[in-house]
């Protein structure tokens, strides 16, 4: 009974990609950032070879690494959430998913506005707790919907649950996923749901993603085709908008989806168990809080000895990133960067695989790994692991 654990620790990236200038994020390096804080105390990465990965000198290097350890670059045009994971799940986005750096054009908001009978204030680029500080009070008197963007691919419906119930904001987001197609199709359509009284308004973790479906075939939807189990636990299924996925379990925080692949680990079924670990991205990165991003590393890391010993002899335990948040950086946005990739199983050859050409490498590894036929453009690296 065969099975593999794959964890993305969202946005953590490892040091700018060649391109990262194209992306106007030169100098990024999530990890570099940091290490800098007294927070960090990852001895466990550490010991499965991430200081060891090529380009990574900010941290200790293991004397003997326990797995397989290597660093991958992005093939996507993007950096965000959407294509990270589609392309760790074999489907590389070659064009852009398009983004609005000057807010949505104006017949897309007069069509939301049409559609959903609500007036829509904001439409800019905004920092995702600022724009409740700066609209918040405009939308409890007037129930108008913040709509805000980022330099992703995202259309963000920001509203609070006093004045719009999350029933009633995951409409209006569903509205907004069924016109956002084509010319308009962005990544991601994304409520925002936040509580409490100005000027201490605070987002809640029934924040929802509603993703564009996957343009191509992913692995995940080639185990489903071969009866193999697909968990996804926390945004993973709303990420490939429910596609490939056989179960299916939200969390409310990286605690709790640590303590959920944690207990998925005790049961039996026979494919793979996929986790998203979001709180890296969405309350530290995006915050540019250093050692926010530090603490929750360290108590990723502190969960990791019990991860590996929940491991049947058989399993694999793959542990990644989707992109970059340089909680350093001068801009609260995503950033380009290379994404470490850490390998473990009972019975490993640990070694340096050096830099891998694309994310997708992972999702032909899973097919090897399963025996099943699925092809990406990049040869899978099942050979180094055995």
């Amino acid at each position: 009974m065969k099975r593999a654990f794959l964890i993305v620790l969202d946005s953590f990236g490892i040091g700018e990609l060649p391109d990262a200038h194209l992306f106007g994020d030169r100098g990024a390096n999530t990890l570099g950032s940091i290490s800098r804080s007294e927070k960090l105390r990852i001895p466990n990465l550490i010991s499965l070879g991430l200081g060891n990965i090529d380009g990574v000198n900010c941290i200790e290097k293991a004397d003997t690494p326990l797995g397989v350890f290597a660093k991958c670059e992005e093939k996507s045009m993007g950096k965000d959430t959407t294509v990270g994971h589609w392309e760790i799940a074999g489907l590389i986005s070659e064009n852009p998913m398009p983004t609005y750096s000057n807010g949505f054009d104006k017949e897309i908001i007069e069509e939301f506005e049409k559609r959903t009978g609500k007036r829509v204030i904001c439409n800019k680029p905004y920092s995702g707790t600022e724009v409740i500080y700066d609209y918040g009070r405009e939308h409890t008197k007037t129930g108008a919907l913040i709509v805000y963007t980022s330099a992703d691919s995202v259309f963000q419906i920001a509203a609070h649950e006093d004045v719009v119930p999350l029933d009633e904001l995951y409409s209006y987001c569903k509205t907004a996923r069924e016109m956002l197609v084509g010319k308009w199709a962005v990544g991601r359509v994304i409520a925002r749901p936040f509580i409490g009284e100005f000027p201490n308004y605070k987002r809640t973790s029934a924040r929802r993603d509603f993703s564009l479906e996957p343009t191509g075939k992913t692995v995940l939807d080639a185990l489903k085709e071969n009866n193999f189990d697909v968990i996804s636990v926390g945004k993973i299924n709303d990420i490939f908008a429910s596609r490939g996925i056989t179960e299916k379990y939200k969390t409310h925080s990286n605690l709790d989806g640590i303590n959920k692949t944690i207990e998925l680990m005790s049961k039996d079924f026979c494919g793979l168990c996929f986790t998203n670990l979001v709180d890296f991205d969405m309350i530290y990165g995006h915050r540019n809080d250093i050692d926010g991003y530090a603490s929750a590393l360290s108590e990723f890391d502190m969960y990791l000895p019990r991860i590996m010993s929940s491991l049947r002899d058989d399993d694999l335990l793959i542990i990644t990133a989707d992109h970059g948040c340089d909680p350093g950086d001068t801009s609260t946005d995503h950033t380009r960067e290379y994404v470490p990739l850490l390998i473990y199983k009972k019975e490993i050859n640990p070694k340096n695989l050096g830099i891998l050409p694309s994310y997708s490498v992972i999702a032909s590894t899973i097919a090897e790994f399963f025996g099943i036929d699925y092809k990406t453009n990049y040869t899978g690296i099942l050979k180094n692991i055995n």
